[in-house]
């Protein structure tokens, strides 16, 4: 597996590269300053001669274009590790991390607090698949982006909600959901927006709304005392690191079926 990093993360490549080992195969890190696809080389050929060394590509990339691009021009199966607009295999351990937790995902109550980001984007894509109920709480100019919530609403099949009163939206929530509020490539706006997230820090009084039985989760990494307090982290309730654990048993099931095994 050539594994594509044009973002760096300890989750995704640890995950992928032991995953992948696990599995029985080797996995080949190429890291931001290796490739440069798309400035040294174009992406459509990157994906044309990696094809041909390895049987599955997995990218972590700034530009969702990029993805799509290398899925096109490859022969080989495309993992989607992270891209500007999505993060579908942190939406896939998450959902495994729920069922392990309460049982079952379907008809539970997840909500999102924070910037409508590609994490939310992935929790709305999931949600026109299976049947849930997942509200976004967000400042207002931090919606996610309108042609997904609309794609999820349209399909009709999980009750979708965005918001931007974080307090009444956890209320009976299975599962409250935070991430940083200024992701890579954002550090620049990291502290204008701590000023505008104000009130979207998962705190203890709002778990305390959202009720005794609410998980707390997060994709990490994790600014503590940010977007988060430390004793939510460290809380009796909080499965953040079952959750990360999950990433690696969620993409191996990912690999394990492109690869037809």
């Amino acid at each position: 597996m050539a594994m594509i990093f044009a973002k760096p993360s300890m989750r995704t490549r640890v995950s992928f590269e032991t995953g992948f080992f696990l599995l029985g195969g080797h996995a080949i890190y190429l890291g931001p300053d290796d490739i440069q696809m798309g400035k040294r080389e174009e992406t459509r050929d990157v994906a044309r001669v990696l094809s041909r060394y390895n049987d599955i590509i997995m990218a972590r990339v700034f530009a969702h274009q990029d993805i799509l691009d290398l899925a096109k021009f490859s022969t080989v199966p495309v993992v989607n590790g992270l891209t500007d607009y999505n993060h579908p295999c942190q939406i896939m351990a998450d959902v495994l991390t729920i069922i392990e937790h309460i049982g079952q995902i379907e008809g539970t109550k997840v909500v999102y607090v924070g910037d409508g980001n590609n994490v939310v984007h992935s929790w709305l894509l999931m949600a026109a698949v299976i049947p849930f109920h997942f509200v976004c709480a967000c400042p207002k100019g931090f919606e996610p982006d309108k042609k997904t919530v609309e794609k999820a609403q349209q399909a009709g099949i999980s009750k979708i909600e965005i918001t931007n009163d974080p307090k009444e939206a956890v209320k009976g929530a299975d599962v409250v959901y935070s991430d940083v509020w200024a992701s890579m490539g954002q550090k620049e706006e990291a502290d204008s927006r701590r000023k505008i997230f104000q009130g979207f820090q998962v705190d203890e009084n709002l778990m305390k709304i959202a009720g005794p039985k609410a998980y707390f989760m997060h994709c990490l990494p994790a600014e503590r005392g940010v977007e988060v307090t430390d004793g939510v982290v460290e809380a009796p309730n909080s499965i953040v690191f079952p959750q990360a654990e999950n990433r690696m048993h969620a993409q191996n099931a990912v690999m394990l079926h492109l690869l037809g095994v």
